[in-house]
C-alpha cells in the first residue's frame, strides 16, 4: 500500500491525521518539521508528503522548494491553518499538488490523496513507457557513416535549421528525424508526421493546412492541418518528393512567411514550426523532370543528411543482430537468445534491400523459428526462405 509522510508540529494533528490514513489502509510515518521531514523524504521512499506550512526550524514552503531540486515529482499537499489565497498559489506553483486548509476536510483529503496516487502512478508509467520507446528508437551502430550522422545530430539539433534526410527505404530516416526533435529546444513540443506518399494529391493540402468548414463536400467540420498541430514543435514531412506541386507551392510559402492558410479559408495563421523532410527519391533529378521545385528544395536543404543503406556498413550487422535479438524476444516474452559469429558472417554476406525494416524482420524471423543459439545454418535456412 502507499507510503505517506506527515509532516506537522502539532502532534495532536499528526495523531487524528495517522489514525484515519491507517484505517484507509495506507502506511504511514511522521515527521515534527520541514527539517525532519525532508531529512525522511531525502532518506526513504514515500509516494505522497502531507506538509504543514507554519514550522519550526524549517517551513512548509521551504521544505517543498528543496525537495523539489531533488524529487521534482514527488506529489506534496500543503495543509495550513494560516492559508489564503495567495499562500496557495505560491505552494501550487513551486510544484505543490495541492493546498487543503485546517480544519481539514477529510473527505476532500482522501479524494486529494487518491488523485495524487492516480497521477504519480501516471507519471511512472510515462517514465517507463519512454524508456522503452527511447530504446526502440535507438540509434544502433558505430560506423563511420552512423558516428557521423551522430554528430551531426548533436551540432544540428540544437538550432531550427530545416534538415533534408535522403537514403533507401527502410535506412532509418524517420529515427534522424525523431533523435532532431528529441535533441532540440522543441522537445517538449509535438513531433508530427506526414507522410506525403500515402496521402492522395487531393487531400495532402487539408492534412497539412487544415480546412474550413464546407471547404469541400466532406469537410463537415473546421479542422487544423499538421502545420497547426505541431506547433511550438517539430513537423516531419517523410516521402516529400511525392507532393504534388500545388502542395509543394503552399509548403514554400509557409516556410517563407511561417504562415499558412486553410483550405476554403482567407485567414492567415501564423506558425511557428520546425520543418524536417525526408525522401528516398533523388531531389535533383526531380528538379530536371519538373517533379519537384527548386526554391523549396534549397529551402529545405539547410542541412543534408544522407542515411546510408545497411550494405554500405555491414560493420554495424553484430551491433544491430544483438540489439534486435534482444528486442524482440523481450516483445515475444521469450528468454534471451544468441547469435554465432558464423551467423553474423552469413548475415554480412546477404544484400539487404530492405535496409534495417528486412534485417529486423529476419532476426524476428530467426528467434521465432531458432533454438537458443542461432547459427549459421539457420540464416541460410530461414533468412532468405525460398518460395
Amino acid at each position: 500500500m502507499a507510503r505517506i509522510l506527515i509532516v506537522d508540529d502539532e502532534k495532536s494533528i499528526r495523531r487524528t491525521l495517522r489514525d484515519i490514513l491507517e484505517y484507509e489502509d495506507f502506511t504511514v510515518e511522521e515527521a515534527a518539521d520541514g527539517q525532519e521531514g525532508l531529512q525522511m523524504a531525502q532518506k526513504d521512499k514515500f509516494d505522497i508528503i502531507l506538509c504543514d506550512i507554519k514550522m519550526p526550524k524549517m517551513d512548509g514552503l521551504e521544505m517543498l522548494d528543496k525537495l523539489m531540486l531533488t524529487n521534482p515529482d514527488m506529489p506534496l499537499i500543503m495543509i495550513s491553518g494560516h492559508g489564503n489565497i495567495e499562500t496557495a498559489v505560491e505552494a501550487v506553483k513551486k510544484g505543490a499538488y495541492d493546498f487543503i486548509q485546517k480544519p481539514l476536510d477529510l473527505n476532500r483529503l482522501l479524494v486529494t490523496i487518491r488523485n495524487a496516487l492516480d497521477k504519480s502512478k501516471l507519471v511512472s508509467e510515462t517514465k517507463v513507457l519512454r524508456k522503452k520507446v527511447s530504446k526502440t528508437f535507438d540509434m544502433i551502430g558505430d560506423s563511420k557513416a552512423i558516428s557521423a550522422i551522430k554528430e551531426m545530430i548533436e551540432r544540428v539539433a540544437p538550432t531550427d535549421a530545416r534538415v533534408l534526410i535522403t537514403g533507401q527505404n527502410g535506412t532509418g530516416k524517420e529515427l534522424v528525424a525523431r533523435w532532431l526533435h528529441e535533441k532540440s529546444n522543441r522537445s517538449g513540443g509535438a513531433l508530427v508526421e506526414v507522410n506525403c506518399a500515402a496521402i492522395p494529391s487531393e487531400l495532402i493540402e487539408s492534412e497539412l493546412f487544415g480546412h474550413e468548414k464546407g471547404a469541400f463536400t466532406s469537410a463537415v467540420s473546421q479542422r487544423k492541418g499538421k502545420f497547426e498541430l505541431a506547433e511550438a514543435g517539430t513537423l516531419f514531412l517523410d516521402e516529400i518528393g511525392d507532393m504534388s506541386l500545388s502542395a509543394q507551392a503552399k509548403v514554400l510559402r509557409a516556410l517563407q512567411e511561417n504562415k499558412i492558410t486553410r483550405v476554403g479559408g482567407e485567414k492567415e495563421i501564423k506558425v511557428n514550426v520546425r520543418v524536417v523532410a525526408a525522401t528516398n527519391k533523388d531531389l535533383k533529378k526531380e528538379i530536371e523532370k519538373g517533379n519537384f521545385r527548386e526554391d523549396l528544395y534549397h529551402r529545405l536543404g539547410v542541412i543534408l543528411v544522407h542515411v546510408p543503406s545497411l550494405n554500405e556498413r555491414i560493420e554495424d550487422i553484430p551491433l544491430l543482430a544483438d540489439h534486435f535479438l534482444k528486442l524482440v524476444c523481450e516483445e515475444h516474452g521469450m528468454a534471451q537468445k544468441t547469435v554465432t559469429k558464423e551467423a553474423i558472417k552469413e548475415l554480412q554476406k546477404i544484400t539487404w534491400s530492405g535496409n534495417i525494416r528486412e534485417f529486423r524482420n529476419v532476426i524476428e524471423r530467426l528467434v521465432i523459428l531458432c533454438d537458443k543459439t542461432i547459427t549459421d545454418k539457420d540464416v541460410i535456412a530461414y533468412a532468405r526462405p525460398k518460395g
